[in-house]
């Protein structure tokens, strides 16, 4: 099945520490397969003493076309590089690298440009919308940075962590000054889009993010866990009437992003999923 390595071969570097739950090779590998494309994610361990020096130097190398960041890398990168994007600047974090013409490195954040596309995807409007956000560490930190650019009017934020709260609404407002930003509080009622960026409500009996009963029919519901694709917290939501978007979109809806980043041909998340071999 698999294109052979050879000469040609350009390589993606998906570096990170430890590798075992690297999933992107499985994804991107078989498309790569499937579109004829002669490229290779490949995964790198690399742990924190090491990286800043390692980032430069696969970058010196004349095959290579990008980058995919991970854990424990995201925060570090935005330091490390040339040029950023107000995404990665707002989320405090950075999962994509390529190399520009003129020489420099350049960084871009996906996590929460997937769940945006899943979104918008499904039908919902975002221009102007009003959206909660539930949980302000890494993913919800990205998700509040992609809505944003993609133009939402309101942006409320909440986390039992003060200070991740006031860090990210600081950074919204210095690089999105027309958004309406408000903490404090996880009432869902009003909002046109309630994202929950927390592990809670994934198994039943869980406590909930948020007073589910709050949440009006017409409001869209999303959530970033992807061990459990119905999450006890999504039931409830759909159980409201909510139309509802489940964690792994999030991660499917990423890739094409990365792929338009590294200038590779784009795709949709049903293809990826079809070619995907996420199991064995």
């Amino acid at each position: 099945m698999h294109t052979m390595i050879n000469g040609n071969t350009e390589l993606i570097a998906h570096i990170g520490y430890p590798t075992h739950a690297f999933k992107a090779p499985m994804i991107y590998n078989p498309y790569f397969d499937h579109i004829g494309v002669n490229a290779c994610v490949v995964p790198m361990g690399c742990q924190s003493a090491d990286y800043p020096a390692f980032l430069r130097a696969v970058f010196t190398l004349t095959n290579i076309r990008g980058a995919l960041i991970t854990m424990p890398h995201k925060v570090t990168t935005v330091g490390l590089l040339d040029r950023v994007t107000p995404t990665v600047n707002v989320a405090g974090a950075c999962n994509a690298v390529r190399r520009a013409a003129d020489g420099a490195l350049e960084g871009d954040l996906f996590d929460g440009e997937g769940f945006v596309r899943g979104v918008q995807r499904k039908g919902l409007k975002l221009a102007g919308a009003r959206a909660l956000v539930v949980g302000a560490g890494g993913v919800g930190c990205a998700i509040a940075a992609s809505l944003a650019a993609a133009g939402v009017g309101a942006i409320a934020l909440h986390d039992r962590q003060r200070d991740a709260v006031d860090g990210l609404s600081k950074r919204l407002r210095v690089h999105y000054p027309a958004i309406e930003v408000c903490t404090g509080s996880n009432d869902p009622s009003g909002f046109d889009l309630v994202v929950n960026a927390t592990p809670m409500g994934m198994n039943p009996g869980d406590p909930l993010p948020l007073d589910v009963s709050r949440l009006e029919p017409s409001t869209f519901v999303g959530e970033v866990v992807m061990r459990t694709e119905m999450t006890a917290f999504l039931q409830a939501a759909q159980a409201r009437g909510c139309p509802i978007q489940v964690g792994s979109d999030m991660l499917f809806e990423q890739i094409p992003a990365y792929l338009e980043f590294f200038g590779y041909p784009s795709t949709t998340a049903e293809v990826l999923r079809s070619v995907a071999r996420l199991t064995g």
